[in-house]
């Protein structure tokens, strides 16, 4: 962030303290943003790119390929504290720790590519429509596009890409159709299948390549153990596990409160519900609903029923405040609260307070390595 002339210019692809010069990109009045296209004086944590394709005239997948890994974990967290002070009112000081030891290139498994008019794929400019068609992104496991930079693809096309436990890879095609003014997707499997395997600890999944898993090779087994850590189930508990995906969060919750226990876990994918039904077949104290969860807990709260725990990992947009506010009328006593946006997720802080939860603790993750995004845990319990 930067002073002009009595503005805030919020510069992308620039480290504090550094000089630069830079393009406008939009002007709101009292603040522009802006990106650096010429270093004047360059930052002592500058680094040479380790993306080659990411920059102010490329793609806009690592726009922090520049920057010394450790102090890009140091401005993330300088962000998330700022985030959650001004818009949850919280006060946090901490650090952004690595996931793992994986290293910040070549942790990603899933990516989806979008085709172009020259049917070509590639990653967009940030920002813009406009894609870039070198596929040597930093972020992605090695090998993991090789061969899909070909010009034969259908334009409009989306590609999904995922490297799998077993070490496969599947790529599925998805083409957009309009029969008789009606829009609906076709899907075709062009390499492996339309189900990648995900393992976390002895349990293994089958989650369609269209659907959601975490991105970072190590997430879902790091996030899984927190949870196991701070929820502390126990047997004959009931947990919520809401916007649960593919059930990873269900699966440790429903081994540990046993059959005399309760397990809810909701997602809006049918995909993503149909992975966890099939992984957690052997769980029959896994109740496992496709729905909003504003619908599930509003179901919930008419049949009286509540939870010792709830886990909810929201998409980037946060949960909110109806979801929130229906949640802590339920009167869960401990919830984790996870979020892949800083600002979403300090505005749900905010709502968690305002509702008289207290924040115990806040953990952060360098989930994103070479991107400005970071993974936010919080453990909330009810004053």
């Amino acid at each position: 962030m930067a002073h002009h002339e009595g503005r805030v210019v919020f510069v992308r692809y620039a480290l504090p303290g550094e000089r630069v010069r830079v393009r406008v990109t939009a002007d709101h009045g009292s603040y522009w943003h802006a990106m650096a296209f010429e270093v004047v004086d360059a930052s002592p944590h500058r680094v040479e790119s380790l993306c080659p394709i990411a920059g102010v005239d490329g793609a806009g997948c690592c726009d922090l390929a520049f920057a010394d890994p450790q102090a890009a974990r140091e401005l993330k967290a300088q962000v998330v504290a700022n985030q959650l002070q001004r818009l949850g009112g919280y006060s946090w000081r901490g650090e952004a720790q690595p996931l793992s030891d994986a290293g910040p290139t070549g942790w990603r498994t899933r990516v989806r590519l979008d085709v172009g008019a020259d049917c070509r794929p590639g990653f967009h400019r940030y920002h813009s429509n406009d894609l870039v068609t070198d596929l040597r992104c930093g972020q992605l496991s090695a090998g993991m596009l090789d061969g899909l930079a070909v010009s034969d693809w259908p334009p409009g096309a989306h590609l999904h890409v995922a490297v799998d436990d077993d070490g496969q890879r599947h790529v599925a095609r998805t083409v957009r159709q309009r029969p008789r003014n009606r829009t609906s997707n076709t899907t075709t499997v062009v390499e492996g299948a339309y189900h990648a395997v995900q393992r976390v600890g002895r349990r293994t999944w089958q989650v369609p390549v269209t659907a959601f898993w975490q991105a970072h090779r190590d997430a879902a087994v790091v996030y899984s153990r927190l949870v196991a850590d701070w929820a502390q189930p126990a047997a004959g508990m009931t947990a919520w596990d809401l916007y649960g995906g593919a059930g990873v969060f269900a699966a440790v919750l429903g081994e540990a409160v046993g059959e005399s226990g309760r397990v809810l876990t909701v997602d809006t994918s049918r995909g993503a519900s149909g992975a966890a039904r099939a992984a957690l077949a052997d769980l029959p104290q896994v109740e496992v609903v496709t729905d909003s969860v504003r619908r599930a807990l509003s179901a919930q709260q008419a049949d009286a029923s509540g939870a010792d725990v709830a886990v909810l990992d929201p998409p980037r947009s946060g949960a909110g405040r109806e979801v929130i506010g229906l949640l802590t009328a339920a009167g869960v006593p401990r919830v984790i609260h996870i979020g892949c946006e800083a600002a979403s997720f300090a505005r749900d802080i905010g709502l968690y307070l305002g509702h008289g939860y207290a924040v115990e603790k806040i953990m952060v993750f360098d989930a994103f390595p070479l991107t400005h995004h970071a993974e936010c845990v919080a453990l909330l319990r009810r004053r």
